[in-house]
């Protein structure tokens, strides 16, 4: 009887660690980033709306597509539009959120915030910059996508993780641009 008992047990105990090996392997990791998005994807920017005070946002619709990008330059992170872009931004106040869409991928986790070149606040992560300073002129239709404003501020700590945390998000943007025929680059 006690034979047969220790038998039992070793089978239970046996049953149990093999249930718990196949429930450890059945927990999938969450899907890597890809940087190679599959052919029928296209990218896509929406706009929301911050509420306070418990941070719900307003979808504000689709704020432009790959189809109205003419290039985006690496060097300098402009995203030009083959119209105006002022048409985009005309559809999204200043401060709300731009996030980018891969197909079903969000990009750029946590979006971008939209912003102008003549703000006075710092951000340490993503922002859409709207204008360039021409001399005494600002031209308020060029685009940027910056890890940070104002510029300088690169080096700050905080604007070095959340690039960090970017980089396969980055890479993912830029190849597939560049897989349409719409990236740019510097000549040197």
């Amino acid at each position: 009887m006690k034979r047969k008992n220790n038998v039992r047990m070793m089978v239970i105990v046996f049953a149990s660690m093999v249930m718990t090996a196949c429930s450890l392997d059945a927990i999938e990791p969450e899907k890597p980033f890809t940087t190679c998005p599959p052919a029928q994807t296209k990218l896509a920017a929406f706009g929301f709306t911050p509420t306070d005070p418990q941070e719900i946002t307003i979808d504000m619709g689709t704020f432009f597509t790959e189809d109205d990008i003419e290039w985006f330059n690496v060097d300098t992170r402009e995203l030009r539009f083959k119209k105006s872009g002022k048409q985009f931004c005309e559809k999204l106040p200043m401060y709300d959120r731009v996030e980018f869409y891969l197909g079903g991928l969000k990009l750029f986790t946590g979006g971008a915030t939209r912003i102008s070149i003549a703000c006075s606040q710092v951000f340490d992560d993503l922002v859409f910059c709207q204008g360039k300073i021409d001399g005494d002129f600002v031209d308020y239709d060029h685009y940027y996508l910056l890890d940070c404003y104002p510029p300088q501020y690169i080096n700050d700590e905080k604007v070095q993780a959340n690039i960090a945390k970017r980089t396969m998000q980055w890479d993912t943007f830029i190849h597939y641009l560049d897989r349409i025929g719409k990236l740019r680059m510097n000549k040197k």
